[in-house]
């Protein structure tokens, strides 16, 4: 009797637990795909080492610097831009051309840009001291993030969508950029909400584009869920003296 064909192997992410960190990027998109994926940090222990020599026991031949890692049969992938670019084309979240696809590469590339300014607001000498032995600093830090940055991030992307009919960043068609953007929007609307009221109110096709993914039932049904892991530590945190300096001036 002929064998039928393998069945594809699922994916297996690694990430450090107890944070959504940037592993929520790639869980964004295996879970708008409906992807059949294995969650590491889901199941306890300490987490994965950095930079991952090892996995399971075996050693890795192409070794990322730190999570996330994304294994799928004999391949492991690191890099958050890199993953999502494999996961993209195979679950009808990028387009059909390379030029295409460059763009979206692209675009996550300046999404990782992004999400690296947020996290200097609240960290900008070093990830390993707390907040608190450089809290001076990130007051300064996030002082020229409202002014400057924020702005000009928000201002690039709400003119990008503007490329196309919308709702989502190339038109009618939802792409794990569109995915990243949603978080990096729900994650600011956490860590600094009184700079994103005012923000999110010059630039509606940014807040068109966060409510069309949340209409896309299976990222809403995780988004929902007792699954995904809440804001808090990691790249998005809440201080209220940073917020506070959105209102600087006001008075």
């Amino acid at each position: 009797m002929r064998k039928g064909p393998e069945p594809e192997p699922g994916y297996v992410l690694h990430y450090w637990p107890g944070l959504p960190g940037r592993g929520e990027f790639v869980r964004l998109t295996l879970e708008a795909a409906a992807a059949d994926y294995r969650d590491v940090a889901q199941e306890g222990g300490d987490g994965p080492a950095s930079p991952m020599w090892e996995i399971d026991g075996k050693a890795v031949k192409t070794p990322g610097f730190a999570p996330p890692i994304l294994c799928h049969g004999e391949l492991v992938i690191g890099q958050t831009a890199n993953i999502l670019a494999y996961l993209g084309p195979r679950h009808d979240l990028a387009p059909d051309d390379q030029a295409g696809r460059l763009w979206l590469n692209q675009l996550q590339l300046t999404l990782a840009d992004w999400v690296l300014e947020i996290h200097d607001t609240h960290h900008p000498i070093a990830s390993g001291l707390y907040y608190e032995d450089q809290s001076e600093e990130a007051a300064r830090r996030t002082e020229e993030f409202l002014l400057s940055r924020l702005p000009k991030f928000l201002h690039y992307f709400d003119r990008v969508i503007a490329l196309e009919p919308g709702p989502y960043l190339g038109g009618s068609r939802m792409s794990y950029a569109d995915l990243s953007l949603f978080l990096v929007v729900e994650g600011l609307r956490y860590a600094l909400p009184t700079a994103m009221r005012r923000h999110e109110a010059r630039h509606p096709r940014i807040t068109a584009l966060v409510d069309a993914v949340l209409r896309h039932p299976p990222l809403a049904q995780y988004w929902h869920s007792a699954r995904r892991q809440p804001f808090g530590d990691g790249l998005f945190r809440f201080y209220p003296e940073l917020d506070a300096l959105a209102r600087k001036g006001d008075d």
